[in-house]
């Protein structure tokens, strides 16, 4: 068994004003996406400035947050939230769902693209591979949290978090950082240096992400409210990858068609 670090959730304690780390990690992702995005910019869009890629940044990130805090009250505790609609802004306290969040940068990208004269995929192809960044800095703000600890276990690198009881547990934080954020960058990241046909970036991100998460599941605790839907271990966060799966499938294969009719055109 591994020790749990205990990490004091408060980055920075003002006395009038606390700094958490999971806000904190927010600004890393977020950090991160400007900073790698800015390097694939000009091959992206020569005729875009680093100011409209701010932009853009900053309509994606509002999407994360505010779809992502949405998307936990619709999809994961909406009576709770219904009694007390407060807790909604208590963001600090965790409580984001991912695919709340990725609806939320779906509709800000469509309305960015509309605005920038260009399509929705082509934004989303090239805003998909900085997503890892701010996926795995979230799940590191999870663990320092002591928050969605998976089941109890005896493998040798289990930890008995403060907040899960005395028994040794899975650190699921640590695997969803590792999958969802290292392992779906280098992936994304490496294929999209070249050229691929629109849609397939994405695509592939939503195939990756879905299978990592839906794998995760089987070992991380469901949340309390909700727990199992069905059979004993299906989790509503597989529920909501398995239409992310068929979907990313659905576009590459529709890109890589489209794109042979194209060339047999040609």
């Amino acid at each position: 068994m591994l020790p749990y670090p205990n990490i004091d959730p408060v980055a920075l304690d003002l006395g009038f004003l606390q700094i958490h780390w999971y806000g904190l990690m927010y600004l890393v992702g977020i950090g991160g996406a400007w900073f790698l995005a800015s390097r694939r910019l000009h091959a992206f869009d020569p005729t875009w400035s680093k100011e409209k890629l701010s932009d853009l940044v900053f309509w994606v990130a509002m999407g994360v947050i505010v779809g992502g805090r949405l998307g936990y009250v619709l999809f994961y505790d909406l009576p709770a939230y219904i009694a007390n609609p407060l807790l909604i802004l208590e963001v600090w306290k965790g409580g984001m769902s991912f695919h709340g969040g990725l609806l939320g940068v779906m509709l800000a990208t469509l309305w960015f693209a509309r605005r920038n004269g260009k399509s929705f995929f082509e934004l989303m192809d090239f805003i998909a591979p900085l997503v890892p960044i701010g996926l795995g800095a979230g799940r590191i703000g999870n663990f320092i949290n002591a928050e969605l600890w998976g089941k109890v276990s005896d493998v040798p690198w289990a930890m008995v978090f403060p907040t899960g009881g005395p028994e040794p547990r899975h650190p699921s934080q640590l695997y969803q950082f590792a999958l969802e954020g290292v392992a779906l960058f280098t992936i994304l990241w490496f294929y999209s240096r070249k050229p691929r046909p629109t849609m397939a970036v994405s695509g592939l991100f939503a195939v990756c992400y879905g299978i990592f998460r839906f794998i995760v599941e089987f070992v991380r605790v469901p949340d309390a409210q909700l727990g199992y839907l069905a059979w004993g271990w299906l989790t509503m966060g597989q529920v909501l990858c398995v239409p992310m799966v068929l979907a990313g499938l659905g576009l590459m294969v529709y890109a890589y068609k489209r794109q042979a009719t194209v060339e047999v055109v040609r």
